[in-house]
């Protein structure tokens, strides 16, 4: 059996790197624009984050909106940065079996976890997210995008799945959630990518690393401006028709809706 999640050797590489590392700036900023736009919850609102890593999303989601995050990561080594922290609610818990009751959380965000379980579990997982969500609550799921961008790092994280923009509609849909939005991101750098990813590394023959180490403070700030206008762009509404990323926003319609749209 396929041991699910990250390769807990990358947490403390990315606990140095996200405060500051062009990527991890860039995407939050691309995910504020989406909340924004998309997800609209009280400021009281209970909100899970499945997958949690080293929990610094979890901080800036708490801080930023003033929620109540309950961080989850089936990783020890993680929960242990969750602790550090000092951020309540932390559980350790596998995100297909996850230990809370239906209709428990007004949002539930899974960001960069699916591509981390094996190629059909990730319907389990999106089941269960669509469970714990109250009614006309919202999920938020960030994959990697696009098989043929498989890297060095890919191997290193344990990576064991990509998707296409059609496969995680597909997948929010046939646990009963209606697609608001799915978007690729961290688009404008997929030339980059894909010359890095399919013509250096198979010719440099190095093993699988780390990626998340901080480039120099130029290219840090060229590449997270880069991020930072996909941000506006994809905060408008409009979509970029490939990318790196993909970012979906769904909604768990309430019993009443789903009767109504049956019977339009």
């Amino acid at each position: 059996m396929q041991k699910l999640g990250m390769n807990p050797d990358e947490l403390a590489n990315i606990a140095v790197a996200e405060a500051d590392h062009w990527w991890y700036r860039g995407m939050r900023l691309i995910l504020a624009e989406v909340l924004s736009r998309y997800v609209s919850v009280p400021a009281s609102a209970r909100v899970l984050e499945a997958g949690c890593g080293t929990g610094y999303n979890s901080e800036w989601l708490g801080q930023r909106y003033g929620w109540r995050i309950f961080p989850v990561d089936i990783e020890s080594r993680a929960m242990r940065f969750v602790c550090h922290r000092n951020l309540q609610n932390g559980v350790q818990a596998d995100i297909t079996a996850l230990p809370f009751e239906d209709d428990s959380f007004d949002l539930v965000l899974s960001l960069d976890v699916l591509v981390h379980v094996p190629p059909g579990e990730e319907s389990k997982c999106v089941a269960e997210f669509s469970r714990v969500t109250k009614p006309s609550g919202f999920i938020v799921v960030r994959v990697a995008a696009l098989s043929a961008l498989r890297s060095r790092h890919s191997e290193f994280i344990d990576e064991k799945q990509r998707f296409t923009r059609r496969r995680l509609m597909r997948t929010l849909a046939e646990s009963g959630l209606e697609v608001l939005s799915c978007a690729y991101a961290n688009s404008l750098l997929l030339p980059v990518a894909i010359a890095k990813f399919r013509l250096w590394e198979p010719l440099t023959r190095k093993p699988p690393a780390t990626g998340v180490e901080n480039p120099p403070d130029w290219l840090n700030y060229l590449l997270y401006k880069t991020l930072a206008l996909e941000a506006r762009w994809i905060g408008s509404g409009q979509r970029l028709p490939l990318g790196q990323s993909l970012i979906a926003v769904a909604e768990k319609l309430n019993p009443a809706r789903r009767s109504v749209r049956k019977s339009s």
